[in-house]
């Protein structure tokens, strides 16, 4: 049996770690190692047309599975391409391997032809970030780098010379056992009992959950009921949270709606439970706050805490629920339970008011057609700007559905690389990318992509020639819009001209039939929708200071829109509120 060269081996380990395939574009320094995946029938390449899409669509698809991810650039730019969709999974808690390939390990330092220096680039955006410079530190360094991505969800980056990947690996290297999933993390019994103490004290209890109650609704819904607690949540926290939960009050936040900013502010306990909530300007500095979360950097970064908590949310409620005394006054849900259900009744009109035959179409009902006819266990994802918007306020999560973005780092043009990867994790499940037309013109040679793996992608383009969110912050900083226009094509006809299912849509009453025929295609397909750009209306109270990057940060108002079936939720969960 002929000897393994450095880049078999680094692809045998990333099998046995269970990655099935690796995204990127191949290229000189990279090349040993497409062609150790060429003879390897566990794993696939998956040709993209630009490296920042291998990086998204990893991301994406460690978001879905849950399990280790991997992509891959070649030395200099190639692998440079790859650092924004890395920061995105990095910060998203995504497990992420990528392989940043590099100029031959001789030239390294001398201003060699696309030099750069991975080791250095990579380091904000990754938990390990190391550089294999000889055949001996194998496989013992890649297997650290994927333990340090499982265990700290994150991103690990290897770089490797393309030269050192054709020598011979080293012979009786040592393969220990590789983790390939997190622990749960349970609280010390003395935070246990300090939070028992403040629950017990309390009247008035508040819950506003992140992304970090996945996997624990049940648990969060038992504690809710037993202390009596309205549940707000962060966007990251909708879809684990907002479905089948009678104590909603809705989100914080620029794109938040109903009662949340109330709840947590008229509570005398407010309980951050899985959030990274970064806008500290929407959070009370007058209330006892404890936080819970299984990444102990995060507790008390964005506000003042009484009690700090380490552990998982899931693990954490277990604990603390059978110890808390049930609270029988209903009185502060009841009232936030109002506030929410008014709140949206008192917007719900923008959604309402002859939406049907309003030319150009408003997003807001392209959102709520899309919800409508979207299976029950879709995967959304969302370009970020005003698609992060009508995804919020429309998008009714289920517990099977699926909505992703980033959320985090805030990048453009992510929904469709997303798309792609959350694809390939399943090819029977439908996926829908939320794409605006910036985002979407920015790395919108990805849509070949779909096209050559057949992959049956829905773009739904929400189309409005415009980069409306940036517009936004302009206005509200008492600016004119500038350099916020595009020039669009018929994204239709360029989907057609690119060998999928392709449609303009520029009338309300023919959106319902082009959704249905798009998603019955079988292959990859484009709905672009022409939207009305003045569909966001501004706040009447709003100030420049308010604006920092994406966030109105110290805004206690939100958008004016309409909300979807929300209100339909908020109007189920009043019934359980007793009359007088």
């Amino acid at each position: 049996m002929a000897k393994q060269n450095v880049a078999e081996q680094f692809v045998d380990i990333l099998v046995r770690a269970g990655v099935k395939r690796l995204y990127g574009v191949v290229g000189d320094s990279l090349n040993p190692v497409v062609d150790a995946i060429r003879r390897n029938a566990a794993i696939d390449w998956i040709h993209v047309r630009h490296e920042e899409t291998a990086a998204f669509a990893a991301g994406a698809e460690a978001q879905i599975t849950g399990k280790l991810a991997a992509c891959a650039g070649s030395c200099g730019p190639g692998n440079l391409h790859l650092i924004n969709g890395l920061y995105d999974a990095h910060r998203s808690m995504a497990p992420v391997l990528a392989l940043a390939s590099h100029i031959p390990s001789s030239e390294i330092g001398l201003g060699y032809f696309q030099e750069t220096h991975p080791d250095q680039l990579f380091r904000e955006c990754s938990h390990y970030n190391e550089m294999i410079s000889n055949p001996k530190q194998m496989p013992r360094l890649l297997q650290t780098a994927i333990q340090h991505a499982v265990g700290q969800s994150g991103v690990s980056v290897v770089s490797l010379p393309g030269d050192i990947a054709s020598e011979p690996a080293p012979d009786k290297t040592l393969e220990t056992a590789l983790v390939t999933s997190r622990p749960t993390v349970r609280p010390g019994d003395t935070e246990i009992d300090k939070l028992v103490a403040m629950i017990d004290e309390a009247d008035r209890i508040t819950l506003f959950c992140g992304s970090g109650t996945a996997g624990a609704h049940a648990e969060v819904m038992e504690f809710a009921e037993k202390i009596k607690s309205p549940v707000g949540h962060a966007l990251r926290g909708k879809e684990w949270i907002q479905y089948d939960n009678p104590y909603d009050v809705g989100m914080s936040g620029l794109l938040g709606y109903g009662a949340a900013y109330e709840a947590t502010h008229e509570c005398d306990l407010l309980i951050l439970l899985g959030t990274d909530f970064p806008y500290n300007a929407f959070l009370p500095d007058d209330v006892k706050i404890a936080q819970v979360d299984v990444r102990p950097e995060r507790l008390g970064r964005r506000s003042k805490l009484d009690l700090a908590v380490w552990g998982d949310v899931k693990e954490t409620l277990r604990c603390l629920t059978p110890r808390v005394k049930p609270k029988g006054n209903r009185r502060f849900l009841d009232k936030m339970l109002k506030k929410h259900a008014d709140a949206l009744e008192g917007v719900v009109k923008a959604y309402t008011r002859k939406v049907e035959k309003h030319v150009p179409i408003h997003p807001e009902y392209v959102a709520s057609v899309l919800d409508e006819l979207a299976d029950e266990d879709a995967v959304f994802t969302v370009d970020t700007g005003m698609c992060n918007v009508w995804a919020a306020r429309y998008i009714s999560p289920n517990g099977r559905r699926r909505v992703i973005g980033s959320f985090s780092h805030g990048s453009m043009a992510n929904a469709l690389p997303m798309a792609i990867g959350a694809q390939f994790t399943d090819r029977g499940r439908q996926i829908v990318s939320m794409s605006g037309d910036g985002g979407f013109a920015m790395l919108m040679g990805d849509f070949l992509t779909l096209v050559q793996y057949d992959l049956p992608v829905k773009v739904v383009l929400f189309n409005n020639s415009a980069l409306s969110m940036v517009e936004l912050e302009m206005l509200v900083a008492g600016l004119p819009s500038y350099g916020t226009t595009n020039k669009n094509p018929d994204f239709g006809a360029v989907a057609r001209a690119c060998g999928a299912y392709g449609v303009r849509v520029e009338k309300p009453k023919d959106l319902t039939g082009a959704l249905k025929a798009a998603f019955k295609h079988k292959g990859p397909a484009l709905v672009d929708i022409v939207t009305d750009p003045n569909a966001l209306s501004i706040p009447p109270k709003i100030s420049a200071e308010m604006v920092t990057g994406f966030a109105l940060s110290a805004s206690k108002m939100v958008l004016d829109g309409g909300v979807g079936r929300m209100v339909q939720m908020a109007r189920s969960n009043l019934r359980n509120v007793p009359r007088p």
